[in-house]
């Protein structure tokens, strides 16, 4: 039984809604496992030719991880959560053999940005809103958010976002590549499906060597290894501790580099 999504099978697209839009969605050790859980249907249910990732509610897609989790983790339980998150859902995404798109409306920061990026494409709407804010808990992505935001829009671009933590309109998200159509809210679920549809029409075994020869391009473990235990690391720092405090006492963080 899931308590944090919503699933839906029609016209053998599987829609999954990540529920929580009292928190806006945000990420945390349940909704990653019931993620893992719905993505392992997509993979064996031969009715289900493709997928959607979309949030509940007009706010967010999802608009981040849960903070409160964070500030008790050690270095190791850190690069653990972020291994875990990564192997359970965010690869798995990435590598499956039938599309899954993200539909965006709202917030997709974070945890829910690097959700979206996982997708094999990003549909988006008007309102949606992108980036990855870590620095400001004094973190970094911990679920592929360096790896395939670079891939995606390249090393000076990525680097900015990175290092800034600035969010991106849907229209600068297109113009930077990482938004591939952006429609009104009312239409975001349905334009997905029709182009899920459309991909559904073609042979399967062409989609999947699509995907694979796709992600394989110029692509290594390595990259995510490495952003792995530097995530790990982030939570032996007092920044962490602070940022995270700071956010979950709704003040500004006081970082010292430590």
């Amino acid at each position: 039984m899931l308590t944090t999504l919503l699933t839906q099978i029609e016209n053998n697209i599987c829609t999954i809604t990540i529920n929580r839009p009292d928190k806006l969605n945000a990420l945390n050790k349940t909704v990653i496992t019931e993620l893992s859980t719905a993505i392992d249907e997509v993979y064996s249910n031969s009715e289900i030719k493709s997928a959607i990732i979309t949030g509940a509610g007009p706010k967010a897609f999802v608009a981040g991880a849960d903070i409160s989790e964070f500030l008790q983790l050690t270095s190791a339980q850190g690069e653990e959560l972020s291994r875990r998150g990564q192997q359970m859902v965010f690869d798995k995404i990435e590598k499956s053999p039938k599309p899954i798109v993200a539909a965006v409306n709202g917030f997709a920061l974070g945890g829910g940005c690097e959700l979206a990026l996982s997708c094999h494409f990003i549909y988006a709407s008007e309102n949606a809103k992108f980036g990855q804010p870590e620095v400001n808990l004094g973190l970094i992505p911990g679920y592929g958010g360096t790896q395939r935001l670079t891939q995606l829009i390249g090393r000076n671009r990525s680097m900015e976002l990175l290092m800034t933590g600035n969010m991106l309109s849907a229209q600068e998200a297109m113009t930077y590549g990482i938004v591939n159509k952006i429609v009104t809210a009312d239409e975001l679920v349905s334009k997905t499906k029709e182009t899920l549809q459309l991909i559904q029409s073609k042979a399967p075994l062409a989609i999947k060597a699509v995907i694979e020869c796709v992600n394989n391009f110029d692509h290594t473990q390595q990259g995510y290894d490495f952003e792995i235990k530097k995530f790990g690391e982030c939570f032996a720092t007092e920044d962490l501790k602070e940022g995270a405090s700071a956010f979950l006492e709704k003040r500004k963080a006081n970082f010292k580099g430590k």
